[in-house]
């Protein structure tokens, strides 16, 4: 199988670079700066276990590759917001002996969120889901960073919106010979949804910085107790942290790379890039959607989707609101009103939290 990695950022340049080490054929989808170092230099993936460049081939679409091919298998790797674009661009591409990529090949989204299934299933036949637990990072273009060893990584795979196939088998099959662990699983959803409790957490990384201290760690418990509420509502299950626990045992274990520990999540390093959007609606504004459905209060999922979403659009500083400045913000009586318009708080470059949070 040819994989066609569609975002190659972190969690895409890092599933594409570990499965062209193991001998598979990769494609690599990036724009802009990335694609050029991509295309010049090469694919830089710094793990554990050394600095590895890769020289896979490089597009900025599909029309590049011509008619694809029948055992190609998309990897989406964008975030949520650009899940519709990416879609849109690769679904109607003609597949050799006919047919378009929409009819015949298997998509998987590799994404944080639970949308982008319900997205590729209104276009695609075969829609895959993937509960990415891989510690990875995207700041400079051309270089990847995945800190996790002796697994890079453990990605849970499934059908959408249930079941199994030999097709999710071959797929985790090559993913295990190429350092990560793949389990095929019949409710990838589940663990999705659990994913998606812990990537609550995303918006305040990236808004004050890595959490370590106490009362950013209380503050954590207040939202994820919030989205387990609503997804109780809505009566959506999910692994519990026992299960995730004793699946991820001590298989994942975060090694500082070039003497430096890892910035931070997928949000922050958004805005560490100064991307001008982060995937705050489809993570804490998922939970504030399903509260809505089921008549569940958010108030601090909702605040937490406006002020990420204005930090991004005013390509503010990661990490620049300390946790007792979220927290007051948080504790306001009219917490998650209108805040489009602008935020309060510290200025660009004020100091935030520096712990990390894988």
């Amino acid at each position: 199988m040819r994989y066609i990695i569609i975002g190659a950022g972190a969690i895409g340049g890092a599933i594409g670079g570990r499965l062209a080490e193991a001998g598979h054929e990769v494609v690599l989808v990036a724009r802009g700066a990335h694609y050029a170092a991509l295309r010049d230099t090469g694919l830089r993936l710094a793990t554990p276990d050394g600095l590895h460049t890769h020289r896979l081939p490089v597009v900025g679409g599909p029309a590049p590759l011509g008619e694809l091919r029948a055992d190609d298998v998309l990897i989406l790797a964008v975030k949520t917001q650009d899940s519709t674009a990416a879609l849109e661009t690769w679904s109607a591409r003609p597949v050799a002996g006919g047919g378009t990529a929409a009819e015949r090949l298997p998509l998987v989204c590799a994404q944080n969120g639970v949308e982008s299934e319900r997205l590729a299933l209104r276009r695609f036949r075969r829609v895959y889901g993937m509960c990415v637990w891989l510690p990875a990072t995207y700041l400079e273009p051309g270089s990847v960073s995945a800190a996790g060893t002796p697994l890079t990584g453990i990605l849970h795979i499934g059908r959408y919106p249930s079941g199994t196939d030999e097709t999710a088998s071959r797929i985790a099959a090559d993913l295990e010979k190429s350092r990560f662990e793949a389990p095929v699983v019949p409710d990838v959803m589940r663990w999705k949804y659990a994913k998606l409790l812990s990537n609550l957490a995303n918006a305040v990384e990236a808004l004050t910085g890595p959490v370590a201290g106490e009362e950013g760690l209380a503050l954590l418990r207040r939202v994820r107790a919030e989205g387990e509420a609503v997804l109780a509502a809505a009566g959506i299950p999910y692994a519990d942290a026992a299960e995730e626990k004793e699946t991820r045992g001590d298989k994942i274990r975060l090694e500082p790379l070039d003497g430096s520990e890892r910035g931070g999540g997928s949000s922050w390093q958004s805005l560490t890039r100064g991307t001008g959007t982060i995937e705050a609606d489809y993570l804490n504004g998922e939970i504030a959607l399903l509260g809505r459905l089921h008549g569940v209060p958010t108030p601090l999922n909702d605040t937490l989707q406006h002020l990420a979403n204005a930090f991004a659009r005013e390509r503010r500083e990661a990490g620049s609101m300390t946790v007792d400045q979220l927290g007051r913000l948080l504790s306001a009586p009219n917490q998650g009103g209108p805040m489009e318009g602008g935020i309060s708080g510290p200025p660009a470059g004020a100091t935030g939290s520096v712990a990390s949070e894988a």
